[in-house]
């Protein structure tokens, strides 16, 4: 006999209309009241429904407007990994918090919610540990998510909605061009936030397995993550990937991406190479680690030939060094709002007018390839 989807329970009737609505999608009833009960303690939020499965969860976004989802990812039926785009495509501009006990920080669930478009993850406790601190954390991260308005037009929800289950790894690789000696670029640094693995992941699609150029990264996420999302970007993109310690040297055909807890910075080498030094002076964006020093400093050091890329992200990071990049003879490519699953650190470049050109993520890849200017 097929099971009914729970109906979604009525709450937040108390709070003032101005409160971010709020639904949980999670398939215990005690987690669902326990959490209801801890968003609803702060008057900034309200939980205004509470169902059990991802069906349930599209029919009340079919007929209701949130701010925010609280998704837990085991469920019966469809899992919250697999919901989720079509949760993101549903709830038009919602957030999407991961609370489950699947995603424990650096693990496989967590990369791939964020990859997915998810725009935060919370480790969910045991039942009886529902309270106290993981109260405190689940509406600090709901706070944080409000500092930053999400940018997302109807466009990007359908994308979305066709994003893969999986990051996914090429099957093969075009025969790498012919490299002419007038090659306009010497290195590419991407900046990205939330939905930026994924764009990542099709930027690398796109890349020749004898693409040499140095590569460097800041990606938005906590330091934990980093050594897993290091191994993810080595897998897309076929070649070494590590993560940044101080004073490692830029190399040919290398990936470097920042850790979670400091900036990089670019600093010229007596031999002609080039470095960085990892620094933890407060960015004017808030962000650590932050794009605009790794994009300012790499200026610094190689002005023309650098290309700067700008992918889906909360927030304006990046802005200030692209401006930088572009003061120097550097090239920007932002990517376009229709792929972004949040157009703001993209968005942010393509207003200030410093952005070369704005391209969905597989046409960037393709532009790289290149090794020219937009």
């Amino acid at each position: 006999m097929a099971s009914r989807s729970p109906p979604a329970t009525r709450y937040g009737e108390h709070h003032a209309a101005a409160a971010s609505r709020v639904l949980i999608v999670d398939d215990s009833v005690v987690a669902r009241a326990v959490i209801a009960r801890l968003v609803d303690a702060s008057d900034q939020f309200s939980v205004v429904g509470a169902v059990g499965t991802a069906k349930a969860a599209l029919e009340f976004l079919a007929r209701a407007k949130v701010e925010f989802i609280l998704l837990d990812i085991e469920m019966p039926g469809v899992d919250g990994l697999t919901a989720l785009p079509d949760l993101i495509a549903a709830g038009q501009g919602a957030r999407v918090l991961i609370v489950s006990s699947s995603t424990d920080e650096g693990g496989a669930a967590t990369v791939q919610a964020l990859a997915l478009g998810a725009a935060e993850t919370l480790v969910k406790p045991s039942a009886g540990a529902l309270s106290g601190r993981f109260g405190a954390a689940l509406v600090a991260k709901l706070e944080r998510l409000c500092e930053h308005p999400k940018q997302l037009p109807p466009a990007v929800a359908v994308n979305a909605a066709r994003a893969p289950s999986a990051l996914p790894r090429p099957a093969s690789r075009a025969p790498s061009p012919a490299i002419a000696q007038s090659d306009d670029y010497d290195i590419v640094a991407i900046g990205a936030s939330t939905g930026g693995i994924h764009a990542l992941s099709h930027v690398f699609f796109e890349l020749p397995a004898g693409f040499r150029l140095p590569i460097v990264i800041t990606q938005h996420l906590p330091t934990s993550f980093m050594p897993y999302f290091a191994a993810q970007v080595a897998l897309l993109a076929g070649r070494p990937c590590e993560v940044a310690t101080d004073c490692v040297r830029i190399r040919p055909g290398r990936i470097v991406i920042a850790p979670g807890d400091a900036h990089l910075r670019c600093v010229a080498l007596g031999d002609g190479g080039a470095a960085f030094r990892l620094t933890h002076d407060p960015a004017a964006s808030g962000c650590m680690p932050s794009v605009d020093p790794m994009l300012a400093s790499i200026a610094e050091v190689y002005g023309a030939r650098m290309l700067a890329i700008i992918l889906s992200g909360m927030g304006r990071d990046g802005a200030e060094g692209a401006r930088r990049v572009r003061e120097l003879g550097g090239s920007v490519v932002a990517q376009d709002q229709a792929s972004s699953v949040v157009w703001g650190m993209p968005g942010a470049v393509a207003a200030a007018g410093v952005a070369d050109a704005v391209l969905p993520p597989d046409a960037i890849g393709r532009l790289i390839a290149t090794r020219r200017r937009p």
